[in-house]
């Protein structure tokens, strides 16, 4: 039995955490923390825990920790992930940090989006968890930098055409929305439910900080330097990321030769499932689920190809992902305790 322990338990991405980590068969959840709740039992803080488990919400130090767990999921707003990694680092566990503190390999570019950077040298010991594309790289690292939301929809629903060479790299635009979940559990107003319920909204044009994150891996697919245009929108919906992304083709090919092209490139992948031609997925077929679902056509009038990858946010945008990086790094099967099906209606 795997011991785990959640450092920063009670946002929605720690208690997704938890909620499939008590499910899975080869995993104990040790310690959660928590400084807000510290002393707080966890179904007091989520009810519908209730019965399920005994945790309390602790304020113990990474040291202390790292004693009684052999893994440790970090589920810390970015800026914060970085003071606490070096000390678990040191302690010779296994590490998977959902913040974006290590998800970009150049100083430089986190310090433009996200400000000065407390531990550099670590940076390229972390490995990007994407297990779509670096599978075998994750099976062998300590630190996994789990992948954005954003990132995650747009990089598959990307990846075949930029490996491919099918598209103008210069020429791709990413459409996202997303549900009020993915801005975290702290009260803001933007989020509150009169804010959003009825209404539909861009927010961050031209300046999200999933945009280096997005433009780095896809820079890697292509084989040279790419920007794209990324606009996220806020959807009046819990959970979930539509991502509806263009790109010029390079040739003329059919929908269908599109269709089979990303039916090649996912066809031993267990997470991400590719519509027949001429389908496209709806949130409500991933909600609850770690599926990627992509459909993909092709506009001959304009010659670009159009792909809409959907996902929810919470599951194969962050908890539900850092669980299949866990399973890779602990040599179990890697749908090991994930959700199949998607919760409908």
């Amino acid at each position: 039995m795997i011991k785990v322990g959640i450092y920063g338990g009670s946002g929605y991405t720690g208690q997704e955490l938890m909620r499939l980590l008590l499910g899975h068969p080869d995993v104990q959840v040790v310690v959660t923390t928590s400084r807000r709740f510290a002393g707080v039992p966890v179904a007091d803080v989520y009810p519908h825990f209730a019965g399920l488990t005994d945790l309390v919400f602790t304020d113990e130090r990474p040291e202390k920790v790292a004693e009684m767990a052999d893994l440790i999921f970090l589920a810390l707003p970015h800026g914060v992930s970085m003071e606490a990694v070096p000390g678990f680092v040191q302690s010779g566990k296994k590490i998977i940090d959902l913040s974006a503190d290590f998800r970009l390999r150049d100083q430089a570019a986190y310090e433009q989006w996200y400000g000065v950077h407390k531990a550099p040298g670590m940076l390229r010991e972390a490995v990007y968890g994407l297990p779509e594309l670096y599978r075998d790289r994750i099976r062998k690292t300590h630190l996994v930098a789990n992948p954005g939301c954003y990132p995650t929809s747009i990089i598959l629903g990307l990846a075949p055409l930029l490996r491919s060479r099918w598209i103008d790299a210069a020429s791709v635009i990413a459409d996202s929305k997303s549900g009020v979940s993915g801005a975290g559990r702290d009260p803001q107003i933007d989020s509150l439910f009169c804010e959003v319920d009825g209404g539909f909204k861009a927010y961050k044009v031209g300046r999200h900080r999933h945009t280096p994150e997005i433009e780095q891996e896809l820079s890697a697919l292509a084989g040279q330097e790419m920007k794209i245009s990324f606009t996220p929108h806020l959807l009046p919906v819990k959970r979930g990321i539509l991502s509806t992304i263009y790109g010029r083709l390079n040739s003329d090919v059919t929908a269908e030769e599109a269709t089979a092209l990303y039916q090649s490139f996912y066809r031993d992948e267990p997470f991400v499932r590719i519509r027949r031609s001429g389908q496209f997925p709806n949130l409500s077929s991933v909600v609850g689920s770690n599926y990627c679902d992509i459909g993909v056509t092709v506009d001959k009038r304009t010659g670009r190809i159009i792909i809409v990858s959907v996902i929810d946010n919470l599951i194969k945008g962050a908890s539900g992902q850092a669980i299949q990086n866990m399973n890779l790094l602990c040599g179990l099967k890697e749908t090991t305790g994930l959700p199949g099906i998607a919760l409908f209606p």
